[in-house]
């Protein structure tokens, strides 16, 4: 449910599959990429700092 949280994905579209789930694959792969990328920029910019 992440990408239809993130993205505002209307419950009709995925109850009729007009969003498949390759796609919703890819959505929650992207949010993963995404927030490992804010962590490792906050873990960069603390250690920046000291």
């Amino acid at each position: 449910m992440r990408p239809a949280l993130a993205f505002n994905l209307d419950q009709k579209d995925l109850d009729s599959g007009a969003v498949d789930l390759c796609r919703i694959a890819l959505l929650n792969d992207y949010l993963d990429m995404r927030d490992d990328n804010d962590a490792r920029m906050e873990k960069w910019r603390t250690s920046d700092e000291r």
